[in-house]
């Protein structure tokens, strides 16, 4: 069929002139019509021989969608010349055809979209329920058809299992099959409707480019439309989303709450979701194995199964437990009757058998969270006598002490908490019991009368130990639970499951640590509302995003201890509120690093935490060069803080102990150490030194390099005078292209690319001299990390410092972020480059957070700064300082880590390497040791600024935290503390690959 005989179609009985693309159909012609005003329309002429009823069923459901919901992203029918919404038309070869037309909706369709948030999945079910809300009043004759897609006949493929050979996968069916003929009475009870019936992942469409939030903007093709209970329409839709879905649980919840949001279920109905899911899938593996057997030479069929098995084969979802999950996600009780059990244990408060023998309305609180405790000190590993102590800082002559419900905590390290591959991976940390600490032996009684339902020891590190869980009844007979955790396990010689437990019965007594899974004596009391699904690991513990799963499950027991709730609550620092009063009270060029800022408040080595306790693998932040929280300089910074601290104008032996360790690491001519607090006090400082060295004033220094915020550093830092409202550049400031032979004048294939960069000094040192500044000297960062993560050619530095030392200036080396051997072959950049600078300037990293900046030089050039006029720094040379300065270089030293970034920058420059040989938008990787750039390029080879943001906020999402830096902020920047291991370099090269894909999808 040629596009001129519709095109013609289309001018003629709708009165567009537009141009016409075909696009795919398996049975049907589509077109694309493009119209001179841009306006986008799909024209579908149906197949030869197509029902009328079909068509029509399609064009009134969408008709009287758009008159009662008109906001909803459906397409519509727009309506022929003659006011007809359908129309037969001759095809060319004379035959009649259905034609209708369409608008066409703008993104792509949810297989194709990406990310697949769980917030776009919601607004999914919110589309999904709204269009099934709109279609509750719509009534048409072909809505009763008889076909193998209508759920409710999906026991079909019970007579046709005998195709699938392969026994496992015959046994899953077998067993889906049987849960759904359980299901179909009840299925048949609810009320029909009109629905969808196949909201697939191609019959979704999403619109949003990079940055723009994802949102649905279309659901497609009403063919398969049939008279069902709504549920069926939702199962159908899950079915789809939880395909390779990498948290399908939390995608379904997404989906079915926001579909209840729009159109509210009942229990039941939630309930059947999971079961229905499994039989939609079912038959579509069936009936394509069918059709594979008529059509063996078609390997589409086959492949088209694969991630349905993949789904039903892998998945180890508890389908009690998810059903709880679905209630919960749409506010609705877990499990029957829980609602009156939270109820009942309210008006029963203050009538329950004290646990622990006396009030405790008393009792103090004590906390371990993530923001307010220091528990643990490694919070990857609680060693057994750490664990033992936990707490000890409330310990009050035996008194009992209360932990919180609902607070995040670090002290559950052991990898069982954590919930993939990665210690950046979700974990589980927020506290669903109330603790009671006392001494060990110490007696509890049972808050009501309750039955044994568990007695057993659980004898692993950082387990619960002895532990009992008590199943009781209301008045009503609706059913709960509560368990005792960390107890001497004494009473498995007194108690089974079964046996009753009294009220106010002494039942069984704390354990020491040697009983209770290593840790301080205490009991963790929680509350359930079931088993089902946590019968073999009750986790005492919560991921922090499933919070309104295990809120529920397991509310909070204050009651069953006679308390308010109140008490003990817990309720994390607020990040909304701190963002708002940090706003209020802070200036707004005080910048923020993504669109979901991180409030983050601990940390250890290469990880952060928030206060939630999720971690962050810190691939960002080269201020803590060795690790965040390091225990050596807590305990240097402590133990000189108990003795006092000074400054410079009285002797110290830390002040020349440190100034010793510096120079050894330095060339024999530098001597000379000006200690103080910061790198940007430092280049000032360096500034002064040039001038006073040389009696000359101007300085050459490479575009877009920053040196400090001061008003001097400003000054010779193009990466911010030269931004819209900066200062500009002053007269004796020349700028010189950064040394970048990836996009500058001078690329890798030239191998005079040194020479002529350097080349680029001789005129900004003549135009230096004819404005009578002179030349006192050349400053850069060795390699530029503002300018994007720059490596010069080698001996560049060399030929810029012979030119400048001819001039008469003094050569800087700004080694803030490339010394203290974060490029592992090399201790400082200006090794790599064979060059030997002046001055050496030094910054943050050698105060590992500390605020301490260093100041190197020769004996001649400190000669000429020492006029007469006293320089003092009141922090930079303190003792604290000093001491935590030597220790930092100490530690560098003690624990091999220059050797780790080798190693590790190696494994990931190796990765990124193949990332860029597989993603077209990596135009360059570059860098050494721990001082990594990747450089995002659009197709045409410009700076990808849009799509850079894009990476860097998934990666944070991803809880990877890195930079981005360049003239036009396109160049991943990824320089993390010098700790970093092999698991977590491969971390970030998988997830980048991830997020790579998706940019390509997008």
């Amino acid at each position: 069929m040629t596009l001129a005989h519709w095109a013609k179609a289309l001018r003629e009985h709708w009165g567009i002139e537009a141009e016409l693309t075909r696009l795919d159909g398996e049975y049907d012609l589509n077109f694309l019509a493009t119209g001179q005003d841009g306006q986008g329309y799909i024209l579908k002429a149906m197949r030869p021989g197509c029902k009328e009823w079909l068509v029509d069923m399609q064009v009134k459901a969408l008709e009287h969608i758009q008159e009662c919901q008109p906001d909803l992203p459906c397409p519509r029918v727009i309506a022929s010349l003659s006011r007809r919404s359908l129309l037969t038309l001759p095809d060319e070869d004379g035959q009649n055809r259905l034609v209708w037309l369409l608008n066409k909706l703008p993104g792509r369709c949810y297989a194709k979209a990406e990310p697949k948030s769980n917030m776009l999945i919601h607004e999914i079910g919110q589309t999904l329920g709204g269009t099934a809300k709109a279609l509750t009043d719509f009534h048409h004759e072909g809505l009763e058809r008889d076909f193998k897609w209508d759920l409710m006949r999906a026991g079909w493929i019970t007579a046709q299992l005998s195709c699938i050979k392969d026994p496992a996968r015959h046994a899953i069916l077998e067993e889906i099959s049987a849960e759904f003929l359980k299901l179909e009475p009840a299925l048949a009870e609810l009320s029909k409707q009109a629905i969808h019936n196949d909201a697939n992942d191609y019959n979704i469409m999403v619109a949003g480019e990079l940055n723009e939030p994802r949102r649905v903007s279309g659901l497609i093709d009403l063919g398969d439309m049939c008279a069902a209970p709504r549920i069926c329409d939702l199962a159908i839709a899950a079915a789809y989303i939880v395909l390779d879905h990498p948290a399908p649980e939390a995608a379904l919840a997404s989906l079915v709450a926001g579909y209840h949001e729009a159109y509210p279920l009942t229990t039941a109905e939630v309930d059947m979701v999971w079961k229905l899911l499994r039989m939609r899938l079912a038959v579509s593996v069936v009936n394509s194995t069918l059709m594979a057997a008529e059509n063996p030479d078609d390997p589409y069929v086959t492949v088209s199964q694969a991630p349905a098995w993949r789904f039903l084969e892998s998945n180890t979802l508890h389908g009690g437990l998810l059903n709880a999950r679905l209630r919960a996600a749409c506010g609705l009780p877990v499990v029957e009757g829980a609602d009156r059990v939270v109820a009942w244990l309210k008006q029963e408060n203050g009538s329950f058998a004290p646990l622990m023998g006396e009030d405790l309305a008393d009792a103090p609180m004590g906390t371990l969270s993530v923001e307010e405790s220091t528990w643990p000190q490694n919070p990857f590993h609680l060693p057994f006598e750490e664990a033992a102590k936990v707490g000890e800082e409330f310990e009050d002559n035996g008194r009992i002490w209360l932990g919180y419900y609902h607070e995040p905590r670090l002290i559950y390290t052991d990898p069982a908490f954590r919930k993939g591959p990665w210690k950046a991976s979700n974990r589980r940390t927020v506290h669903l019991a109330v603790d009671a600490f006392a001494p060990a032996g110490k007696a509890m009684f049972a808050p009501l009368r309750g039955t044994v339902f568990v007695a057993e020891y659980r004898k692993g590190h950082l387990d619960y130990g002895g532990v009992i869980i008590l199943r009781h009844e209301t008045p009503d007979g609706d059913s709960f639970y509560t368990l005792y955790g960390h107890l001497d396990p004494e009473f498995l010689t007194r108690l089974k499951p079964g046996d009753v437990v009294e009220k106010g019965e002494e039942f069984c007594r704390l354990g020491d640590p040697s009983q209770n899974g290593g840790w301080a004596p205490h009991v963790h009391f929680q509350l359930a509302l079931t088993t089902e699904g946590i019968e073999a690991d009750w986790p005492g513990v919560g991921d922090p995003d499933e919070m309104y799963l295990w809120r529920a499950l397991c509310p909070n027991p204050a009651a069953l201890l006679n308390l308010p709730e109140e008490k003990v609550l817990f309720q994390p620092t607020c990040k909304e509120e701190v963002l708002s009063e940090r706003r209020s009270h802070f200036g707004g060029n005080l910048s923020l690093t993504y669109k979901d800022p991180v409030m983050l408040v601990r940390g250890w080595k290469h990880h952060l935490f928030d206060e939630w306790g999720r971690p962050y693998l810190d691939a960002y932040n080269n201020v803590p060069h060795v690790g965040h929280a390091h225990p050596r300089i807590q305990a240097v910074a402590a133990d000189q803080l108990k003795r006092m601290n000074s400054n410079t104008r009285y002797l110290h032996p830390a002040q020349t102990a440190f100034a010793k360790k510096v120079l050894s690491k330095l060339p024999d001519q530098f001597e000379v150490c000006f200690f103080v607090n910061s790198g940007t006090e430092a280049n000032e400082l360096a500034l002064r030194l040039a001038r006073a060295h040389t009696g000359a004033k101007g300085m050459v220094t490479p575009d877009h390099g920053y040196h400090g915020n001061t008003t001097g550093a400003i000054s010779i830092s193009a990466y911010k005078f030269n931004k819209p409202g900066g200062t500009g550049q002053a007269d004796w400031v020349e700028l010189v292209e950064v040394a970048d032979d990836y996009r500058g004048s001078f690329r890798r294939d030239d191998l005079d690319r040194a020479k002529k960069y350097a080349g680029l000094i001789d005129p900004a040192i003549a135009r230096l001299q004819e404005r009578g500044h002179g030349v006192a000297g050349f400053i850069a960062e060795t390699f530029p990390s503002v300018g994007g993560q720059i490596i010069p050619p080698k001996g560049y530095l060399g030929a810029v410092y012979q030119k400048i030392r001819a001039a008469g200036g003094v050569c800087i080396a700004d080694e803030v972020q490339t010394g203290l051997g974060r490029l592992g072959d090399f201790y400082f950049g200006f090794e790599h480059q064979g060059a030997l600078p002046d001055i050496v300037v030094l910054g943050k990293p050698i105060g590992n957070g500390h605020p301490l900046g260093v100041l190197v030089t020769t004996k001649e050039v400190a000669e000429s700064f020492d006029n007469g006029i006293e320089f003092f720094s009141t922090f930079g040379g303190s003792t604290l300082s000093c001491r935590i300065g030597k220790e930092v270089l100490d530690i560098v030293d003690d624990e091999g880590l220059q050797e780790n970034a080798r190693i590790q920058g190696k494994r990931l420059f190796e990765g990124l390497k193949e990332l860029e040989q597989k993603y077209a938008c990596v135009g360059d990787v570059r860098g050494m040791g721990l001082f990594l750039g990747l450089e995002l390029i659009n197709l045409d080879g410009s700076q990808a600024t849009e799509i850079c943001s894009y990476v860097k906020n998934r990666m944070r999402d991803h809880r990877i935290l890195i930079g981005s830096e360049g003239p036009k902020d396109n160049t991943l920047k990824i320089r993390p503390p010098m700790t970093i291991d092999s698991d977590d370099t491969d971390m970030i090269v998988k997830i980048l690959d991830n997020i790579l894909q998706e940019v390509e999808a997008v």
